[in-house]
This record gives structure tokens, C-alpha cells and sequence, in this order.
């Protein structure tokens, strides 16, 4: 049992660093794209105490390539 719960909680940590990267890779490359984040609809719950696992991270992750790769393709760079 302990055993399985380290490997859930390094799944977990790597999602969360994943996200980390990539949201910050916005902020620094496409300041206009992460300005407008906080209000785009997101998959992770807003809720005060929302139930959080993998799969909602990896979703929510999943999110944000799409719109980082929405965002590249139509707004090429000169």
C-alpha cells in the first residue's frame, strides 16, 4: 500500500511540474496568451475543495497544449 501511494504521488508530482512548464512557457513566450488564462474555462474544478487526481491534471494539462498549439498556429511569427 505505501509503496503504491509513492508511485501515485510521483505520478502526481510530475503532472503538476508538467503543468508548471508548460504554464510557464506561456507566461515567458506568449505573455498576451497567458494573460487571458485566467479567463478561459479550465477543466480543473472551481470548486473550494475539489476532489483533485491524475486524470484531471492530465486533462487540464491536455488543455493548455491544445490552446498553446491553437495559439501558435494561428498567430505565426514574423
Amino acid at each position: 500500500m505505501e509503496i503504491q501511494l509513492k508511485s501515485i504521488m510521483k505520478t502526481f508530482q510530475k503532472s503538476i511540474n508538467k503543468i508548471v512548464k508548460i504554464t510557464n512557457n506561456i507566461e515567458v513566450n506568449y505573455p498576451e496568451l497567458y494573460a487571458i488564462l485566467d479567463e478561459t474555462p479550465m477543466t480543473i474544478p472551481s470548486e473550494i475543495h475539489p476532489h483533485m487526481n491524475i486524470a484531471i491534471l492530465e486533462d487540464y494539462l491536455d488543455s493548455l497544449k491544445q490552446i498553446l498549439d491553437h495559439y501558435i498556429k494561428n498567430h505565426p511569427t514574423t
